[in-house]
């Protein structure tokens, strides 16, 4: 919500001294920032997201596409509208444990989030890759996945920067179903 500031400032008991700064609050942001849904342990009985996810209908769990192996989602907190990621159902932390299979289907959904996100989107470029290990960056280490971030000439903007914000036009519920009706049948 963007709280746009009046010609005289509004007096803010106890929140500091009025500035002519624009505020774009979001509060969703809150829940990621204090780990909520990230598991208790390494294990699956840990209250792990992504063996929980595939439980869920297709629209509550924002899941694309399923696979044998694995299955494409949205991402909760998303980098760029159309962050989506390709976890494998079994509960593993790394890429080296991976069966064949495995390796075959989470290549084969990345390459389909690719076609789903240009034809949706119309992205222009991507970003694409796994963050392995907690010290790599991994918000969820135990389980195995891979982002697929779509880019656009100049969406980097000042909002992150400045603001530690993203600005998404666009509700997950809406972008999963586009993307899900955009999914290719390769």
């Amino acid at each position: 919500m963007l709280i746009a500031m009046s010609e005289e400032p509004e007096e803010q008991h106890g929140a500091g001294t009025p500035d002519a700064f624009e505020r774009l609050w979001t509060p969703h942001r809150m829940a990621y920032i204090k780990g909520a849904n990230k598991p208790t342990g390494s294990g699956p009985e840990d209250g792990c997201p992504f063996c929980e996810i595939p439980k869920m209908s297709d629209e509550d769990g924002l899941i694309v596409a399923r696979g044998e192996s694995v299955f494409a989602l949205l991402n909760l907190y998303p980098y760029n509208s159309g962050h989506l990621m390709v976890c494998p159902y079994r509960h593993v932390p790394d890429y080296a444990d991976l069966d064949v299979a495995e390796t075959a289907e989470l290549a084969d959904f990345t390459k389909r989030a690719l076609v789903a996100l240009r034809k949706t989107s119309g992205a222009q470029g991507f970003n694409v890759g796994m963050n392995l290990g907690t010290v790599a960056g991994a918000g969820i280490a135990a389980h195995l996945h891979q982002h697929v971030v779509p880019r656009w000439g100049g969406d980097t903007n000042f909002m992150p920067v400045v603001g530690q914000t993203r600005v998404l036009p666009q509700l997950l519920r809406e972008t999963r179903e586009l993307l899900a009706g955009s999914w290719p049948v390769l």
